[in-house]
């Protein structure tokens, strides 16, 4: 204790204001989240706080009618089946690709060069990628007809305005990403880790399955979850390349329709709901998936 504090009449002195909000937590570095907090407030709190409220403020029947109405229409419901017939192969096989190029193209001296010709389709947009498909893979594109011409096959392959045309328009546009998020995982795995099994006679695939998958699990898990969100909610693909009344009727689009073309908006909002309720819970299906397998740096893997 200082003599101060039992001097009698003694006034200690009066700390500022910026040394009472650090004893509370609220220093400069703090307050530089304030303008971020208020971003996602804007931008995605009152949103979604926003999309409820409408959904449940349907302009005739009870409350519920609009969640109702989704859930009895197979028109409707069924579009969640096939958004996830569409999102979850792209990711999983977009993740599968990712993996060994990304494994590659670290040990690559032109790494620069050749990851700007693998993000470079991030660039272009949706819109134009599906434009391009549509020339390349349609029935007189230059795929179809080099087919037909070295003899490969008798007739055009029918490639777009179904189900395949939006999965390569997602393959294509949904690589990039997972690529980069891949690549930087594995580049900040210390080399020399790989180095020391590989002295203890470890061949590749050991290696892989013992070293780098344990450690890249985590990152995976996050890079399928953002690929995932990302393919989930496509609409230009499923509009431009597939058949939007048909097998790739999406989630989005029936959101679309009931807004925009019935002037449903308590349904669409509904919709909406319902389709950032499915994200959940297959983002939180992985992340439980992951932690089965990885523990984090104290305990470990599992077996």
């Amino acid at each position: 204790m200082s003599e101060a504090t039992f001097t009698p009449g003694y006034a200690p002195a009066r700390l500022s204001l910026r040394t009472r909000l650090a004893a509370r937590g609220f220093d400069g570095t703090t307050l530089l989240v304030l303008p971020g907090l208020l971003a996602v407030l804007g931008l995605f709190i009152y949103p979604f706080i926003y999309g409820v409220i409408d959904s449940l403020s349907p302009a005739t029947g009870p409350w519920y009618e609009s969640y109702r109405r989704f859930f009895t229409d197979p028109f409707l419901y069924n579009t969640v089946g096939a958004t996830l017939r569409l999102a979850v192969p792209v990711t999983v096989l977009n993740l599968a690709l990712a993996v060994p190029i990304a494994f590659r193209v670290r040990l690559m001296r032109r790494q620069r060069l050749l990851t700007i010709i693998l993000v470079l389709p991030i660039t272009l947009g949706t819109v134009l990628v599906a434009e391009g498909l549509l020339s390349f893979l349609g029935p007189q594109g230059w795929f179809n007809r080099t087919l037909v011409t070295f003899g490969l096959i008798e007739a055009p392959l029918r490639l777009t305005n179904n189900y395949w045309g939006v999965f390569a328009s997602l393959l294509i546009t949904g690589f990039p990403f997972a690529f980069l998020l891949t690549l930087s995982y594995v580049s900040g795995i210390d080399p020399a880790i790989e180095q020391a099994a590989a002295t203890l006679g470890a061949n590749a695939r050991r290696r892989f399955l013992r070293i780098f998958l344990p450690l890249l699990v985590p990152g995976l898990a996050v890079t399928f979850c953002l690929a995932f969100v990302q393919a989930f909610a496509v609409f230009p693909s499923a509009v431009l390349l597939g058949a939007p009344a048909g097998p790739t009727r999406v989630i989005s689009i029936a959101a679309y329709a009931a807004a925009f073309e019935e002037y449903n908006h308590s349904l669409g909002s509904a919709i909406a709901m319902i389709m950032g309720a499915v994200q959940f819970v297959v983002v939180l299906a992985v992340l439980a998936l992951r932690n089965l397998f990885y523990r984090g740096p104290a305990g470990g893997t599992k077996g």
